[in-house]
C-alpha cells in the first residue's frame, strides 16, 4: 500500500500489538490486536498513515498464520478505556487535491477489508471509547462485544461535514437496518453529536454481547472460543431489505435534513444517498462510492470549517487569548449565590458536582431558599436513580449545597457570584451588601448577560474584585462562559474566575465589557433583523425558514426557548447602546405584555392568538427566505466587524467559539465567520475577509 501522494505530518501513532492467547477451554491459538498509540486514555487511539500501515502489515501476517492453520481466530480491541476515535484528520488541512483525499479513503478500506477477509472467525471487542473509524473497524468483523462502560459510541462524521466512509454507510444498515444507522450516522450528528453509551449502542444492535468492564476481555474471550467451538450460535434480528421500507425509511430522514440543514451542508445529504445504494450495492461498488464521496467532501469549503471549529473547541478552548498567567489564581474552597431561582439552583448543583466545595444560595425568604436547595437535592437525587453518582457522592453532595436568607453566611466564602433579576439597581445593592461580609479577597461575579459590568463594580470600596461570569442555559448542557473584565477588574480576579471555569469543565472566553457582550450581542442583532423584516410584512413562517443550516433553530422558536421577555430585554439594553443598529420590536413587546410564552403552538404552528396580537404595516413588505436571510446575514458581518473593531473579543476565532458553544451554531459553518466568508457576505459589507483563505476554506490554489 502506497502513501506517497499523502502530505507529511507528525502523526501520534496508533501501533497494531499482537499477541497469541491460548482461548479457555484449549480450543487453540487466538490472536488479538491491540490498538494503542502509546498515551493514557486523555490522548485517544486514532487511524493515520503510519497506524493503518501497521495495522496493514500485521493483518498480513495474521493472515498468512490463519491459511497454515495456527491459529483459530482474531480478535481486535483497544487500549484501558479506548477503542478508537476514528481518522487522525490533523492532515487534512494540507490535503490540496482529490487524489490525496481519495488516497486516505481508501486506504482505510483496503486495511479494514483485511480483517473481513481473513479465513477465520474474527472479533471486535468494543472495550472502549468508540467513535468514526473506531465503530468502522468492528464492523468488518465476523462478531462484536462492547462492554457497558463504553461512555461514547458515535459516527460524529457529518457533525463535522463528512460521512462515515470506511464502510460505515454500507455495513451498517446492513448490520442494524436502515433505521438504526440513520440514527447513527445521520440524527445523532445533527442533533449536537449524540452520542450513546454501550447499553444504547448494544440495544442498536451494534454488537452481539454486552459485558461488564471488569472482566470484560476475559468475558468477550470466553465468547469467541464457544463460538469457534461451536457451542455459542450467534442469532441476530433479520435486517429488512425491502424497497418500500428503504426508500419510506429514507424520504422521512431527508425531510428531518432538509429542516435541520436546509441544503447548506453536503454531507448528510451524501450519507443519505450512500445508505440508500447500500441495499443493493456489492461492497466493492459501496466501497468506491463512499471513497468518491469522502475525496469530494475532503475537498469541501464545508469539512475545513467543520475541522476548524473542531480545532476551536479542541485546542483554543484550552488556551484562552488574555487571560492572566493562572498562578495568580486564588483558591475557591467555598462558593456564594445570590438567589435560589432556576438559573441559581443550576448553578449551585454544577459548583458542588464539578468543585466539590461547599455551596450556599441566599434569597430574599426561607420559602424561595428552601426551594432552590429542594431542586438541587432533587437533582442530586435524579443522578443517583441513574447511576451518574453513587449513594455516598449523593449525600456528599446534598451536604454541601445549603441555604440561608442572610448574605453573612458568604463571610467565608472565596467566589460569590448573584442571580438575581437583570436590573442594574438591582445588582448593584446586592453587591453593596456582599461588601459589607465577605472578606477581602473574596471574588464578586455577576452572571449578568448584558448590564455594565464597570458600572455595577462603581459605588464598591474594591470594583477591582468584580467579573463577569456569564453561563449559558441550560447552565449545566451550554459550554460557554463568557469571562468579562471591567475597567477595574484585577488580574488576580480574572485569573481566579478562568481558573474557576476551567474547574466547571466549561469553554471560558475573556470579553471586553460591552454591551451584551459576544452571543448575546450577535443574538441580538441577528433576532432584532428578522423581528424587523416580520413587523414589515414578511410572514413569520417565511422569516424562520431562512436559517436552517446556519442557525441552530429559527428565531422565533429559538425567542420561545429563551422567552420573549429575556429577549425582548436583551434588545432593548442593545437599542439603547446602538439605536442605530439594534431595532426593538413593538410587536414582540406586545408578546411579551400579553405573557404569552412564544409565537408558536403545541403544533408546531405559529400560534393565532400571538398573530392577533400584531399590529398590521401601512405598506407592507414581503421577503422571500433567500432575501431574509441575505439581508440578516448582511447585519451579522456588520455586526462582527463592529465588535472586532472594538476589541470585544481578541480575534474572529473567539467569536465563533463563542456562537459554537454559546449558541450552538454548527461545526460545519466553522460557527459564524467562515460562513460570512464562504458566502462572500464579509467582503460585500466590510470589504474584506475575517478570516484568511485557507484557516477554514479548502487552500487557494487546491
Amino acid at each position: 500500500m502506497t502513501t506517497t501522494a499523502l502530505p507529511t505530518v507528525d502523526e501520534v501513532v496508533t501501533h497494531a500489538h499482537v499477541q497469541d492467547i491460548t482461548l479457555p477451554g484449549g480450543e487453540g491459538t487466538f490472536v488479538l490486536i491491540t490498538l494503542d498509540n502509546g498515551f493514557d486514555h486523555t490522548k485517544p487511539n486514532s487511524f493515520g498513515a503510519q497506524g493503518l500501515s501497521e495495522l496493514s502489515a500485521a493483518l498480513d501476517t495474521i493472515g498468512e498464520r490463519a491459511a497454515a492453520k495456527e491459529i483459530v481466530g482474531v480478535g481486535v480491541t483497544g487500549k484501558p478505556f479506548i477503542f478508537a476515535v476514528g481518522a487522525d484528520l490533523t492532515a487534512v488541512p494540507a490535503i490540496y487535491s482529490k487524489d490525496q483525499a481519495l488516497e486516505i479513503a481508501r486506504m482505510g478500506h483496503a486495511t479494514f477489508s483485511k480483517l473481513a477477509d481473513l479465513p477465520v472467525p474474527t472479533f471486535g471487542f468494543i472495550n472502549g471509547a468508540s467513535m468514526g473509524g473506531g465503530v468502522e473497524l468492528p464492523l468488518y468483523a465476523d462478531y462484536r462485544t462492547i462492554s457497558s462502560g463504553v461512555p461514547a459510541y458515535a459516527t460524529p462524521e457529518c457533525f463535522l461535514g463528512l460521512v462515515p466512509g470506511w464502510g460505515g454507510t454500507y455495513l451498517l444498515p446492513r448490520l442494524i437496518g436502515v433505521q438504526n444507522a440513520l440514527t447513527l450516522i445521520v440524527s445523532n450528528p445533527l442533533s449536537n453529536n449524540r452520542m450513546l453509551n454501550g447499553p444504547a449502542a448494544f440495544k442498536l444492535g451494534v454488537a452481539d454481547k454486552i459485558f461488564e468492564p471488569v472482566t470484560f476481555l476475559e468475558d468477550s474471550l470466553k465468547f469467541a472460543a464457544d463460538v469457534i467451538a461451536g457451542r455459542e450460535q450467534v442469532q441476530r434480528p433479520e435486517v429488512d431489505f425491502s424497497e418500500a421500507t428503504w426508500e419510506g425509511t429514507l424520504a422521512e430522514a431527508r425531510k428531518q435534513v432538509d429542516a435541520r440543514v436546509g441544503g447548506a451542508a453536503p454531507a448528510p445529504y451524501r450519507a443519505l444517498d450512500l445508505i440508500a445504494s447500500a441495499r443493493t450495492a456489492t461492497r466493492e461498488d459501496a466501497f468506491e462510492a463512499e471513497n468518491q464521496a469522502l475525496g469530494d467532501l475532503i475537498m469541501s469549503d464545508e469539512l475545513r470549517a467543520g475541522l476548524y471549529a473542531f480545532d476551536l473547541v479542541q485546542k483554543r478552548a484550552k488556551r484562552p487569548a488574555g487571560a492572566p498567567d493562572k498562578s495568580l489564581a486564588r483558591k475557591v474552597t467555598k462558593i456564594g449565590i445570590v438567589g435560589a431561582g432556576l438559573m441559581a439552583s443550576q448553578m449551585a448543583l454544577l459548583f458542588a458536582r464539578r468543585l466539590g466545595v461547599p455551596v450556599v444560595l441566599t434569597d430574599l425568604d426561607q420559602d424561595r431558599v428552601d426551594k432552590g436547595v429542594a431542586y438541587v437535592h432533587a437533582e442530586v437525587d435524579k443522578l443517583a436513580e441513574k447511576g451518574r453518582v453513587n449513594p455516598d457522592k449523593a449525600n456528599f453532595l446534598k451536604g454541601i449545597v445549603t441555604g440561608s436568607t442572610s448574605k453573612a453566611a458568604f463571610a467565608d466564602a472565596d467566589f460569590v457570584i448573584e442571580a438575581v433579576f437583570e436590573e442594574m439597581s438591582v445588582k448593584k445593592t446586592v453587591f453593596a451588601q456582599c461588601e459589607e461580609v465577605i472578606s477581602p479577597e473574596c471574588i464578586l461575579a455577576t452572571n449578568t448577560s448584558s448590564l455594565d459590568i464597570t458600572e455595577m463594580a462603581a459605588d464598591l470600596k474594591h470594583p477591582e474584585r468584580v467579573v463577569g461570569f456569564h453561563f449559558f442555559n441550560p447552565v449545566a448542557v451550554m459550554p460557554l462562559v463568557e469571562i468579562i473584565k471591567s475597567e477595574h477588574t484585577d488580574d488576580a480576579t480574572l485569573a481566579t474566575a478562568f481558573a474557576t471555569g476551567k474547574g466547571l469543565g466549561k469553554t471560558c472566553i475573556l470579553v471586553k465589557n460591552s454591551p451584551s457582550f459576544v452571543v448575546n450581542r450577535l443574538l441580538g442583532r441577528f433576532m432584532g433583523e428578522v423581528g424587523k423584516i416580520v413587523d414589515e410584512g414578511t410572514p413569520i413562517e417565511v422569516a424562520d425558514a431562512a436559517f436552517a443550516g446556519i442557525a441552530p433553530m429559527p428565531p422565533f422558536v429559538l425567542i420561545g426557548l429563551v422567552g420573549p421577555a429575556i429577549a425582548l430585554h436583551n434588545n432593548e439594553t442593545l437599542h439603547g447602546a446602538f439605536p442605530d443598529r439594534f431595532y426593538t420590536s413593538p410587536n414582540l413587546a406586545k408578546v411579551v405584555e400579553a405573557k404569552k410564552p412564544g409565537f408558536y403552538g403545541p403544533d408546531g404552528k405559529v400560534d393565532p392568538s400571538v398573530l392577533e396580537l400584531f399590529e398590521a404595516p401601512a405598506n407592507p413588505v414581503v421577503l422571500t427566505s433567500e432575501q431574509v436571510r441575505e439581508q440578516t446575514l448582511d447585519a451579522l458581518a456588520q455586526e462582527v466587524g463592529l465588535m472586532l473593531k472594538e476589541g470585544v473579543v481578541a480575534a474572529p476565532q473567539d467569536i465563533d467559539l463563542a456562537m459554537i458553544t454559546g449558541a450552538g451554531f454548527p461545526f460545519w459553518n466553522g460557527g459564524v465567520t467562515p460562513l460570512l466568508d464562504r458566502l462572500g457576505v464579509s467582503e460585500k459589507v466590510n470589504g474584506q475577509r475575517f478570516l484568511p483563505a485557507g484557516v477554514a476554506s479548502v487552500p487557494t490554489g487546491a
